[in-house]
């Protein structure tokens, strides 16, 4: 009786030494016990997706190079014409077909026009159409991509019908016929609209293949049971879960969309004169390349850094989104 007496007695005062403090001076309560494993919870500080995608793409020196050149291109675009003297328009009749000078930094071309001054324009007006529609292009394609995936039965085997039937369309005629009527400087908006409007069908057959692993969903199935309507459905719950994707073919969009803007200018269907883009810049060169090669040297060379930094960007945001990669760790 004794000894368990005694090892009773030592059971008790062990207890009562777990529930003091460091200095062993009070008893630590429930509440005090919660709070000090709150203060350590904090410790530890969850990584939030946007926050991860962005130390991965930052990781990747590449896609940091390439989004920084594409920044200063974009301003270069909005406000370099500020640092010439010159407009784009405005002639020098004094120094026909010049090379580079103090006065005319690069160059002339043969009718006098200043080459940094139709580079400025000629970028801003390439990036506008390849930007407006490279977003138009995949908000289409977004929508109807997965409507056609959504709604299954007779409406996708007519979605999918109509794809086919637009991708036959010879769609380079098409918006070269659409710029050509247009007229009183629009000719650039209606190039955006036509590269927008023949551009998605493309891009939405291959969502439409993406979105077929997600209809049958648990959530998209409760969403459908519980009476929520067809469009708040594909907005809310596809069209997000497709936003990886979304973001990168966005980006490189911008690039094909540029492309084929500089493709229909060079070969004068595109944006014409006294307006001026890249494209346009490129078929004046190639005529007077060995009298005035830099009249085509130089509007290469921002076409070339232009597509090749946004290049690099997409490849980083590839990285960034992939959630195999191993460059920056896991969400929680």
């Amino acid at each position: 009786m004794m000894n368990d007496n005694e090892n009773m007695v030592s059971d008790a005062a062990a207890q009562d030494m777990e529930l003091t403090d460091p200095q062993g001076s009070e008893p630590q309560s429930a509440d005090a016990r919660n709070a000090q494993e709150a203060s350590s919870a904090d410790d530890f500080h969850r990584t939030g997706r946007m926050q991860l995608y962005v130390r991965r793409f930052m990781r990747r020196p590449s896609a940091v190079v390439g989004l920084v050149v594409l920044i200063l291109l974009i301003l270069l675009a909005i406000f370099g014409s500020k640092f010439s003297q010159w407009s784009y328009d405005e002639p020098d009749f004094a120094a026909l077909a010049s090379p580079p000078s103090a006065q005319h930094w690069l160059g002339t071309t043969v009718g006098g026009s200043d080459m940094y001054a139709m580079i400025i324009r000629g970028l801003g007006r390439s990036l506008t159409i390849g930007i407006f529609s490279s977003i138009g292009t995949t908000i289409i394609a977004a929508l109807v991509g997965t409507a056609v995936a959504f709604f299954e039965g007779w409406f996708e085997k007519v979605g999918m019908w109509l794809l086919d039937m637009l991708l036959v369309v010879p769609s380079f005629l098409l918006i070269a016929l659409i710029v050509g009527m247009a007229s009183g400087g629009s000719d650039w908006l209606w190039l955006a609209i036509g590269l927008t409007a023949f551009g998605w069908v493309g891009y939405a057959r291959t969502l439409r293949t993406l979105t077929l692993s997600l209809r049958d969903r648990e959530y998209i199935r409760a969403a459908k049971f519980m009476g929520v309507p067809s469009f708040t459905i594909i907005v809310r719950h596809l069209v997000p879960n497709l936003g990886s994707v979304l973001v990168i073919n966005t980006v490189l969009g911008v690039i094909g969309a540029v492309n084929s803007e500089t493709s229909l200018s060079f070969l004068g269907l595109g944006i014409k004169a006294p307006d001026t883009s890249l494209g346009t810049l490129l078929n004046a060169g190639q005529s007077v390349v060995q009298t005035s090669p830099w009249v085509l040297v130089f509007p290469s060379v921002v076409l070339i850094v232009l597509t090749f930094s946004v290049q690099l960007i997409g490849d980083g945001l590839r990285d960034a989104i992939d959630p195999y990669s191993r460059s920056g760790g896991k969400a929680e």
